[in-house]
């Protein structure tokens, strides 16, 4: 299959030339209908989907970790089960008015959730997930129990932080308090703010706050001097193991957690920190080619383009663009994101841009591409947002749907699937899709900050 040609063919467009700052960069209009999308219908369906996916959980994977739902069992990330899928899900039954659903989660997640186990887990998954999940759900719903199971795990995650640099440590046993992986990424460094700031907000220990803040300046101090940061680095020595910069796994919530800890706290550090970073990525890893305007990679130091490949994890970027006011990049990011997603009818985990051929074909039911499209669509109400959400939905339904679930693919040409619904598909990807077609007052968007994980934390600042 020639995706090249599939693409020239489908996705003939009008290119628009923008001017910021002296650079410049095309936006891909994407195809519109005339048909006005009945947006009470759409939140409907999205619901029936989400109630599809997680009756499957409960019948075949209760307590567990993760659906497998090819295979009808159950997986759990470290032989003894965390409830990811419960605690990722309950914010977005709550919001969706699922209040019988929630109340037996709540009472699953309050009676059997332990930390209390000898296991080495990955610090920033187990925080953005549960941490961030327990938080949500407490604001939501005031039950206590979800802020003490928050507090108890941050506890025994903390000793990651136990480095010169206050960088942390990538794994923690969170018995033992054993820490290990000391080559690190910025993602996995700079995506703890939020949650643990939120934490200290809430129960007055300033430990979790002042800890998290310290990594994240001790790595946006060791940028380049183009203000650029690498892919990995050595958080003992605080030395870069590996150079190349961008905006994709590994670096990514970085870069957003950046601008939500300005937004959420009003932390000015974190808005200086923002707008310094993030014109220096416009400044050397934008790119605007032929093919509509994306974000590249290039070596930190020198700022040289290295390769052109752009992903389902980068297409979080238009979100943060326009989080941060700058409308313009973020509604080109969009159009050249919706163009990915439709070379096969669903997007691929990566692409060369330069060429548009996939260069990764797997779909881990991932949100970015949606996330970004429902905040364009709060800030311009521009109902092209909605007919991006309707592509969504009807693709992922169509490719993605099973008896009992829905399972990611293995390849987005073949459409075979890979039994695996992660829990990030009923916290993200049904969440972002039901808040962009929900009822009025679902959630008030201007008052809260989603951490990486999708889960709406209360704003401390007007900013």
């Amino acid at each position: 299959m020639n995706v090249s040609k599939i693409s020239a063919a489908i996705f003939m467009s009008i290119s628009i030339l923008f001017f910021i700052n002296g650079n410049s960069f095309a936006m891909q209009k994407p195809k519109t209908s005339n048909v006005k999308i009945n947006k009470k219908e759409m939140a409907a369906k999205i619901k029936t989907e989400f109630l599809h996916a997680w009756n499957g959980y409960k019948k075949y994977a209760w307590g567990h970790d993760e659906l497998k739902p090819i295979s009808e069992t159950y997986q759990d990330w470290y032989g003894t089960s965390l409830m990811m899928t419960p605690v990722d899900a309950f914010d977005t039954m709550v919001l969706m008015g699922l209040k019988k659903e929630a109340d037996k989660t709540e009472k699953l997640i309050l009676d059997s959730l332990s930390f209390d186990k000898n296991i080495s887990v990955k610090f920033f998954e187990i925080n953005i997930r549960l941490v961030g999940g327990l938080l949500s759900s407490y604001e939501l719903t005031h039950e206590k129990g979800f802020l003490k199971l928050a507090e108890d795990l941050a506890n025994r995650l903390m000793p990651v932080f136990n480095t010169k640099t206050g960088m942390p440590y990538m794994y923690v046993n969170l018995k033992t308090g054993e820490v290990k992986g000391k080559i690190s990424n910025p993602a996995e460094i700079g995506s703890c703010f939020i949650e643990l700031g939120t934490l200290s907000k809430l129960t007055g220990n300033l430990i979790y706050f002042d800890k998290a803040k310290k990594a994240l300046v001790a790595l946006y101090d060791r940028r380049s001097k183009i203000g650029l940061v690498g892919s990995s680095i050595n958080v003992k020595t605080g030395e870069w193991t590996d150079t190349e910069s961008h905006i994709s796994g590994g670096i990514d919530s970085y870069y957003e957690y950046l601008l939500k800890g300005w937004k959420l706290f009003g932390d000015n550090d974190c808005k200086r920190m923002w707008e310094s970073s993030v014109e220096a990525v416009n400044k050397y890893l934008a790119d605007s080619t032929s093919t509509g305007f994306w974000y590249g990679q290039a070596d930190m130091n020198t700022g040289k383009r290295i390769s052109t490949l752009f992903g389902s994890l980068d297409a979080f970027f238009g979100a943060e663009l326009a989080l941060g006011g700058d409308l313009k990049r973020a509604e080109a990011l969009q159009a050249s994101c919706y163009k990915m997603w439709n070379l096969t009818g669903i997007e691929p985990e990566e692409i060369n841009y330069d060429s548009m051929k996939i260069t990764f074909p797997q779909y881990v039911l991932r949100p970015e591409n949606i996330e970004s499209a429902y905040y364009l669509y709060h800030y311009t109400h521009d109902e092209k947002y909605l007919e991006m959400g309707k592509t969504y939905f009807d693709n992922i339904v169509k490719y993605c749907r099973t008896k009992i679930g829905y399972s990611g693919l293995k390849n987005v040409i073949t459409k075979e699937k890979d039994d695996e619904m992660q829990s990030f598909f009923l916290a993200e990807t049904l969440k972002y899709l039901y808040l962009m077609f929900a009822p009025p007052g679902t959630l008030n968007f201007d008052k809260i900050i989603f951490n990486t994980e999708a889960h709406p934390i209360e704003r401390f600042s007007k900013k």
